[in-house]
């Protein structure tokens, strides 16, 4: 299937489930807080993707997914709040201006839905008999609950009439514009590397030079700054910090792991850079002996 229509299906896809989930919203009852209510939407929305995977046996569907929905929730909760502050603005600045640059990385490296993520496949076989279970919850319902819980910050700073340290929110819009400038930047590189690279050549240029996941970081660094600006509005409110500190573990503890290994086995000079090369956080180079 070419990309033009894969895209179509995609987006067919994301129309739905947004409309589930708005659906559920208008008519669907209500739990009386709103963080609850649109935690279940944002359910209800995942399982209408999770269908179309099934259904087009491709797991990838939910790959956008992860940044077409936190402005749509970042929106939804300021139009029921009606709290409008400087943190409102930097935010919306900043969240759209991530999904933004995220979902136009999705948008260009993805080949169509004849190609699926190497991950999903391998959770699906190592889970075995349970693999619809490993479907449903690994790939999609985790990481839509992970990164509501990175949008809780958001939903305090835009619920909350008065900001109590607005000079953090500040600090939060500059570290979070950085850190989306270096994912911009990261990515470039990577895609001019993809575009002439020679068989078993490893990325070792640029912020690629300095880390070697500096994409990640960089998401980090969003996730992080959201988690300022929730501060900003609720000093007290120190596990505001949770959904950042799950994230850094997924990317610690998992992506980055996962990534490393398949590195290895298909590109032996791939030692070489984790020797000289930071594995996250970047700094220079290591001068490795002869």
């Amino acid at each position: 299937m070419g990309k033009t229509k894969s895209l179509a299906i995609v987006t067919v896809a994301y129309v739905l489930a947004v409309a589930a989930a708005a659906g559920w919203l208008v008519w669907g009852p209500s739990t009386g807080k709103l963080w609850l209510d649109t935690l279940i939407a944002d359910v209800v929305a995942t399982l209408v993707v999770f269908g179309f995977s099934r259904a087009y046996r491709n797991s990838s569907f939910y790959d956008a997914y992860w940044s077409v929905i936190p402005p749509l929730l970042l929106f939804y909760w300021w139009y029921e709040s009606g709290v409008t502050t400087l943190s409102t603005w930097l935010l919306v600045v900043l969240v759209v201006a991530w999904a933004v640059r995220l979902t136009g990385n999705w948008v260009y490296a993805f080949p169509g839905l004849h190609h699926e993520d190497w991950r999903y496949p391998m959770f699906r076989e190592r889970a075995g008999r349970f693999e619809f279970v490993a479907d449903l919850a690994a790939i999609h319902l985790i990481p839509t609950m992970q990164v509501f819980l990175g949008m809780l910050p958001v939903y305090v700073a835009v619920t909350t009439p008065d900001v109590r340290l607005p000079w953090l929110a500040v600090v939060g819009f500059v570290v979070g514009m950085a850190a989306v400038a270096m994912e911009f930047a990261a990515d470039a590189q990577m895609h001019r590397f993809v575009a002439s690279k020679k068989p078993g050549e490893v990325m070792d240029r640029g912020l690629w030079s300095w880390s070697r996941h500096p994409n990640y970081f960089g998401e980090f660094g969003f996730w992080f700054a959201l988690a300022l600006f929730g501060i900003a509005a609720a000093p007290t409110a120190l596990w505001l910090f949770v959904g950042a500190a799950a994230m850094l573990a997924m990317f610690l503890g998992a992506s980055i792991p996962m990534m490393e290994a398949r590195s290895l086995e298909r590109r032996p000079g791939y030692q070489a850079v984790i020797d000289r090369v930071s594995r996250f956080v970047p700094r220079p180079p290591s001068k490795v002996s002869a």
